[in-house]
């Protein structure tokens, strides 16, 4: 399988590391990071760049995710999912990188990696890789609405839209824990 991978500074060590791991399991890595500690270095177009090169992969047919990481993984998970096509999620223990796969069908996972030791980083991306989605309808369907929204704003309808009555209490609304 081909390997994304992007990193500000905070990875830097960490992507060597990994790109060892991920290469001595026999994938292909790319890495769309730094070449050089900057300190002052921005993640965004790393982890953007390694997002395209998911999407442009799987769209070519090639079995192929994505890794972003930098100090917590939240910005870097922000900024892959700016690519039209990518589901990346926040993986933080083996069960996130599990049902990031399982349920979303994540295609880029972001880490901290000032978060997690190697060790630790490392099984959450093997668990990641290993696992298929589970193609169930409802996750298949839920899939799909972020897709439809994500290419032209569709979503379900609201269904307070139906009601006469905001859904909102105000000073002379009472509340009967009682009533149900």
């Amino acid at each position: 399988m081909r390997i994304h991978i992007g990193t500000d500074h905070a990875g830097l060590e960490f992507s060597t590391q990994l790109q060892h791991h991920l290469a001595s399991q026999g994938h292909e890595v790319v890495d769309h990071g730094p070449i050089e500690y900057d300190p002052l270095d921005d993640y965004p177009a790393f982890c953007i760049r390694a997002a395209q090169a998911v999407v442009r992969d799987q769209a070519d047919g090639v079995e192929t995710l994505g890794v972003v990481f930098g100090g917590s993984g939240n910005g870097e998970q922000i900024a892959a999912n700016k690519v039209l096509g990518v589901r990346a999620a926040l993986v933080w223990n083996i069960a996130t990188a599990e049902l990031a796969r399982q349920h979303n069908d994540a295609n880029v996972i972001a880490i901290g990696a000032r978060q997690h030791t190697f060790d630790e980083a490392a099984s959450f991306i093997d668990r990641f890789i290993e696992t298929p989605f589970s193609g169930e309808e409802r996750h298949a369907r839920r899939i799909a609405q972020l897709a439809a929204y994500e290419q032209d704003g569709i979503l379900l309808p609201d269904p307070r839209e139906s009601e006469t009555k905001p859904d909102v209490l105000d000073a002379s609304d009472s509340f009967d824990p009682e009533a149900g």
